[in-house]
């Protein structure tokens, strides 16, 4: 990584609208080469404490008016509700700067096909926060995967969060970090069949509505989907809503090989490894053991991003977590509505790039 440039960056929040994210204003602190000059939000007060948190020297009611100042080399668009994203993402890549983006990345495959498409013509690089892929911990779990620790990768299970939110809500808002971490292991998606059903029942027009936390249109309260991945290896994922234990705990993914198998919840601060190619939990032989692994308990993944971004403009390459695959890992999830709406397997990529719950809605689609 080259020692001469020091990035100016620019972080955009929108109090009482998604504010500023899981930290996303925090991402620069300790970052040496990465200068946060700026902060935009449209309150008062939330201009004054993002200040305050980050040490910008400048604030602005509006990001533009930030955009066009400031000469920015980097964006941080921070709000975690998606109704703002592609109007800002597009605004800072036009300015020409780098951008890290808050997921969900879009509200639909056709804004996120735009981000891109703008990401791509202005030549900047697009980040999407996945802070899960920047863990050195998962990063360990892939090369363990590549050294054939558990023998061929045969099959993925992953399930939410499963409270409140649980369905929809959970798949988009959770799920996206959970999808992402799939294609991170295993590749793009071949095609995805589920079923999504509201109290026991198939989902129907009148179930769908904003999400609680407006991540755009979301519908049902049980979701099991399953994914064919071109790699060979089959994907699970599982939500129901107000699960016994729901919260972030049981959020996890465990992976099946030929020879045993790797679980981890949430960000993997704890992997455990069953070495046996069946799983006989009546033979005391055969346990679950925790894997010791070299890991920074101080990590903070939104840091991590940053840094790869900066590796990944001066090196001409994508972000570890890229436009794209925010972008692949919403195919995953409104995959699950066209799956339920037509009753058909869904190929991957969608041909048709509209909401599959605003074609419910309008009665324009059905099994």
């Amino acid at each position: 990584m080259s020692e001469e440039k020091t990035y100016r960056v620019g972080a955009i929040g929108r109090t009482g609208g998604g504010g500023f994210g899981h930290r996303l204003h925090k991402s620069t602190i300790g970052v040496e080469r990465a200068d946060l000059v700026a902060v935009a939000d449209p309150d008062g007060e939330g201009r004054r404490q993002a200040a305050e948190e980050t040490g910008a020297e400048r604030t602005y009611a509006d990001y533009r008016e930030m955009l066009k100042v400031e000469d920015l080399d980097m964006a941080i668009v921070c709000p975690r509700w998606v109704d703002c994203h592609e109007e800002m993402v597009t605004a800072c890549v036009e300015a020409g700067c780098h951008v890290y983006c808050e997921k969900p990345f879009a509200p639909s495959l056709e804004a996120g096909d735009r981000m891109v498409a703008a990401a791509d013509r202005a030549g900047v690089k697009l980040a999407v926060a996945h802070q899960g892929v920047y863990l050195s911990q998962i990063h360990a779990v892939k090369r363990l995967l590549e050294e054939g620790r558990i023998g061929e990768v045969q099959a993925m299970y992953t399930q939410g969060s499963q409270d409140h939110r649980g369905g929809g809500e959970d798949m988009m808002v959770l799920g996206t970090h959970l999808f992402n971490m799939m294609r991170f292991f295993t590749g793009d998606v071949a095609w995805m069949s589920a079923h999504v059903t509201t109290a026991g029942r198939d989902i129907e027009a009148s179930d769908v509505h904003e999400g609680y936390e407006p991540c755009y249109l979301v519908a049902g309260d049980c979701i099991h989907s399953y994914f064919a991945f071109h790699s060979g290896v089959s994907g699970f994922f599982s939500s129901r809503a107000n699960h016994p234990g729901g919260g972030p705990g049981p959020m996890g993914t465990e992976i099946v090989g030929r020879e045993g198998r790797l679980y981890f919840r949430s960000a993997a601060s704890r992997i455990a490894i069953y070495s046996h190619g069946l799983w006989a939990p009546e033979d005391r032989s055969q346990q679950w053991a925790l894997l010791s692994l070299e890991m920074d308990e101080l990590e903070d993944g939104n840091r991590l991003a940053i840094l790869d971004l900066i590796e990944a403009i001066e090196e001409d390459r994508d972000p570890i977590s890229s436009g794209r695959d925010g972008l692949a890992a919403l195919e995953m999830i409104l995959g699950a509505y066209a799956s339920q709406i037509t009753g058909a397997r869904v190929l991957f990529p969608a041909a048709d790039r509209s909401h599959p719950l605003e074609r419910l809605r309008a009665g324009k689609e059905g099994p």
